[in-house]
């Protein structure tokens, strides 16, 4: 039996639509956009100017949007070990949480986002999606999936406790929608406290 990938939820301090352009600047030696933005030179390490980042896009997007401790050590998580393993893994052929929330919820209003924040969160760095290549594998097996910015988490858990969107009648796990949101809004709720975003990564 092949084991389902794994799926984590970092924060994010910097708002990816903010990096990619510079990053993509920075790729052919142009570091000085990039730099200003990050306002920390030792997060991305060696870029000197007119030589090319020795980093691919996805691996600069991931080291210079987190929520890196002071230290520097690895960002503190937003949800506990427990949440982080039942919303990580869902029961699924594929593991993913996102997904079966947009498989198995419809929509009552045409102008709610409950699908598109979702997608966004699911599928955002996707070459089809953001419009640029490379924003999505890095080294070392990291694999960016999508994000959403602080104010796009404000207005996802305004959305969830909404009453614009209904639970399809053919969910296949019974109650499956309803568990994943819960652990979804804890993830949600403390990014809002923190004041940051959140980024979508895959696991194997």
């Amino acid at each position: 039996m092949v084991t389902s990938a794994f799926y984590t939820f970092d924060p994010m301090k910097l708002d990816a639509n903010k990096l990619i352009q510079p990053i993509i600047k920075s790729i052919e030696g142009k570091h000085e956009d990039l730099l200003n933005v990050i306002e920390m030179n030792d997060a991305l390490p060696n870029l000197l100017e007119g030589e090319k980042a020795k980093f691919d896009p996805a691996t600069m997007l991931f080291v210079a949007s987190l929520d890196w401790k002071e230290s520097g050590g690895v960002p503190e998580q937003l949800c506990k070990n427990n949440i982080r393993e039942k919303i990580g893994r869902f029961p699924t052929d594929d593991g993913n949480s996102i997904k079966y929330l947009l498989q198995y919820t419809s929509l009552d209003d045409e102008s709610n986002k409950l699908h598109e924040l979702l997608f966004k969160l699911m599928n955002g760095l996707s070459e089809e999606s953001l419009g640029y290549p490379g924003f999505q594998k890095g080294i070392g097996g990291l694999e960016l999936m999508g994000w959403l910015n602080y104010e796009e988490v404000i207005t996802l858990i305004k959305t969830i406790k909404s009453s614009e969107w209904s639970i399809s009648a053919d969910e296949p796990f019974d109650g499956g929608v309803q568990e994943i949101l819960r652990h979804l809004m804890m993830i949600l709720t403390v990014a809002e406290r923190r004041n940051c975003g959140i980024l979508m990564r895959k696991h194997f």
